[in-house]
């Protein structure tokens, strides 16, 4: 691996724009089709790539599936297709900016859930971060104010299982490459995504099979930048830049969807990306 840090924090903020217009993109299509049906052309493409990359990395197939925790691989792959599943009709309810508001919290999430699934000890500074981050959420939950609050439990479900991935990945890490789970990943949520959204199928129009296959470009073009990233530079010193897919969404939101960023949600928002760098922050000292 490179220890180039400008480079790496250059892809990780190419990596940020890309998926957040991926997203932009999933909230027009899933606008006017099932978001099982998008999900599963989008990780059609996405296993295509995947094998192709396995195919290069570990010299063939069989070589990039071999694992001695197969279990934990499916659970992995399945959990972040569903994951994607709860996060587009996100934003097809909220839109990108609560969306994506909320979803930030997914950090801290990790750091709490990191003792009891990885035996990780998690110092009290990080626990008050956490504590602090969860404020922020219930800022912009506003519980039993609105009725924004029930739909906002959508995006926080989303963070919560996409967390669970994260430390999955983890876990999965011990005993297997970044190759081998990236496999899985791709392959496992396509069969995932095809046994459920091929009973919603729906005839598309053309401009929207335009749309479709950009989606799926910019999801091949993400991951590719994002290992590039994890290439140049450590993940604990890129990771920051991250956040950076929130801010591009929430301009997506309002400049192309016409959305509107509500002063508590700004509020919320800025609350749990200030804790969750301060948990990242530690993390990396740790």
């Amino acid at each position: 691996m490179q220890n180039n840090l400008r480079l790496g924090i250059a892809f990780m903020c190419l990596t940020a724009f890309i998926f957040a217009v991926q997203d932009g993109i999933s909230r027009h299509l899933a606008d006017a089709y099932n978001v099982y049906m998008i999900v599963m052309i989008r990780y059609w493409f996405f296993a295509a790539f995947v094998i192709a990359v396995a195919r290069r990395q570990s010299g063939s197939i069989k070589a990039a599936a071999a694992t001695s925790q197969p279990i934990l691989q499916m659970v992995r792959g399945a959990l972040l297709a569903l994951e994607i599943c709860v996060m587009v009709s996100a934003f097809v309810i909220l839109g990108l900016v609560e969306s994506h508001a909320i979803f930030a919290c997914y950090p801290l999430l990790i750091a709490a859930l990191s003792g009891p699934i990885l035996g990780e000890r998690v110092g009290w500074r990080r626990w008050a971060a956490i504590g602090v981050g969860f404020i922020g959420v219930l800022i912009i939950l506003q519980p039993g104010r609105t009725v924004f609050a029930a739909g906002a439990v959508i995006p926080f479900a989303s963070a919560t299982m996409f967390a669970l991935y994260s430390l999955l990945t983890r876990y999965a890490a011990r005993k297997d490459t970044a190759a081998t789970s990236f496999f899985w990943t791709g392959t496992v949520g396509a069969v995932v995504m095809s046994a459920i959204g091929i009973w919603f199928w729906e005839p598309m129009t053309p401009p929207d099979w335009a749309w479709m296959a950009a989606l799926c470009v910019t999801g091949a073009l993400g991951h590719w930048a994002l290992i590039k990233a994890y290439e140049a530079a450590e993940a604990s010193a890129i990771q920051p830049f991250a956040y950076l897919q929130m801010v591009f969404a929430i301009f997506i939101g309002i400049s192309i969807f016409g959305e509107t960023l509500e002063p508590h949600v700004a509020l919320g928002g800025v609350i749990i990306v200030a804790a969750g760098l301060y948990t990242l922050f530690r993390a990396r000292r740790a």
